[in-house]
């Protein structure tokens, strides 16, 4: 089967005014011209769509059935064409950035401004995902660029660049025994109780410099949401 959409878009406007006369001017082509892509299309599905009579055009019920499938096909086109045209026209400059769980987007708040600034019609979209998915996301075109941690391995055929370095720091409350010392040593952290943030990139780091000879921190609760441990 092999619709064109030129037949999808005259049953439609078929389908709307029931005359083909009518049909034809709003598409700006000759009535035997409607009525000959009408008919391809019939032949194209199988069975007639529209009922032709005298002075009463009405559709069939396979014409009703599929009518809302060929709208959304139609819709889908035009929506294709539009952002087509409009990129063509430099009306939308996307750019989509990918964020492990452990970086802010605020950090890349101030270039984000400056990129408005020189591109109007800058469109930023951002997506979440752990280092590994965020690689496949850029080996397949998905994103533009990520924002990941250096433990990841990187192809060679994705460029890559160091941005800044970050310190590892303790959240805890202000009556925790720890919060009275000005330094912690690793040994102490045996003991402690963690929330942990599912996902985080620097977890795994952060386990193998702290507890490489010990099963692990004791870890309360869990979540992928920084908020929610909050």
């Amino acid at each position: 089967m092999q619709l064109q959409l030129y037949q999808v878009r005259y049953f439609l406007a078929l389908a709307r005014t029931l005359n083909f006369t009518r049909a034809a001017e709003q598409c700006n082509i000759t009535q035997p011209a409607l009525t000959k892509a009408v008919q391809k299309l019939e032949q194209e599905l199988g069975g007639a769509l529209v009922h032709r009579e005298r002075h009463l055009t009405r559709l069939t019920e396979l014409g009703k059935m599929i009518l809302p499938t060929l709208e959304k096909i139609f819709a889908a086109a035009e929506a294709v064409r539009l952002q087509a045209r409009g990129y063509q026209k430099k009306t939308i400059a996307p750019l989509k950035i990918g964020l492990v769980p452990s970086v802010s987007a605020a950090l890349i708040t101030e270039l984000l401004l400056e990129l408005a600034r020189i591109i109007p019609d800058l469109r930023v979209d951002l997506h979440e995902a752990d280092a590994n998915g965020l690689v496949a996301m850029l080996l397949d075109g998905e994103i533009n660029a990520a924002l990941v941690g250096d433990a990841v391995e990187l192809p060679e055929r994705i460029d890559r660049w160091r941005l800044f370095e970050e310190r590892y720091v303790l959240a805890l409350s202000e009556k925790h025994p720890m919060a009275r010392q000005t330094v912690i040593p690793p040994q102490d952290l045996l003991e402690a109780v963690f929330l942990e943030r599912v996902g985080c990139d620097v977890a795994g780091r952060f386990k193998q410099a702290c507890f490489a000879d010990h099963p692990g921190p004791k870890v309360a609760h869990r979540s992928t949401q920084e908020s929610h441990l909050q």
